[in-house]
């Protein structure tokens, strides 16, 4: 959120209020950056233009459209190696990825969503790496969200969960009782678990990671194809997160 009375270079806002509006749509063109932020279509391209030179955007030359590109990843990359958290965790995560043989996945909160920060993925499957870093979801769908959203006060449960919640899949809990109920039963057990909520044919198992002040600092999931994650084997999966997690928490 701007603090208005805080900016100083008015023009700056503008170019990162264009730049921000790539948050929720990955493609657009001059027109809709245009009509979206009521500016000049040709203070728009003059920005983009330059934003594309640096590298930040990068130009559909069939579409005309922009998207973002390398420079935002540059940046998001030094942001996620510089969050001592990240540092600490990725040995642990790297050790979940090899032993599960699947996916595992760093986040923090920010406001009613996770940013990731990074991930890993077992020894034997590099083929399977996707960047991540910088991406974004809502919490309440997503056992990295739910893992972090359980340990908020009672109040800002009771206030998030009445809010309007998207439906992304037939697994996704969008009713308000349904999910304080849910979040219950994640600090009872102390994981949480994505049953396809937020992408079909994929399950998540995710804890947080407490500070020294008990406050929730971080979350891990492992993640991978819903064939994989049977009843039974979760309890493993479970077993190998928190022992990882114990080690970072020891850290921090």
């Amino acid at each position: 959120m701007t603090k208005h009375n805080e900016v100083k270079v008015k023009s700056l806002q503008k170019a990162l209020e264009i730049l921000n509006c790539f948050v929720d749509k990955p493609t657009l063109g001059v027109t809709e950056i245009s009509e979206k932020l009521d500016l000049y279509k040709s203070n728009v391209h003059n920005i983009l233009s330059t934003f594309e030179a640096m590298d930040f955007l990068e130009q559909d030359p069939e579409s005309g459209k922009y998207r973002l590109g390398i420079g935002i990843f540059s940046l998001c990359k030094s942001l996620g190696d510089n969050f001592s958290i990240t540092k600490i965790a990725l040995p642990y995560m790297q050790e979940i990825s090899n032993s599960s043989n699947e996916r595992a996945y760093l986040a923090i909160p920010q406001e009613d969503e996770v940013i990731y920060l990074d991930s890993t993925y077992p020894a034997e499957s590099f083929n399977l790496m996707r960047t991540i870093i910088g991406e974004r979801a809502k919490m309440y769908c997503t056992g990295i969200g739910k893992a972090m959203l359980a340990y908020l006060s009672p109040a800002e449960i009771d206030e998030y969960a009445s809010r309007e919640l998207e439906k992304h899949t037939e697994n996704t809990i969008t009713d308000k009782q349904k999910l304080i109920e849910e979040l219950a039963t994640i600090r009872q057990n102390g994981y949480a678990l994505d049953n396809m909520e937020h992408e079909f044919g994929i399950k998540c198992i995710a804890m947080p990671i407490f500070n020294k002040r008990q406050q929730v600092e971080a979350a891990i999931s492992i993640s991978g194809p819903s064939l994989r994650f049977s009843d039974e084997r979760i309890p493993e999966l479970v077993e190998l997160l928190r022992a990882n997690i114990r080690k970072i928490q020891s850290r921090i």
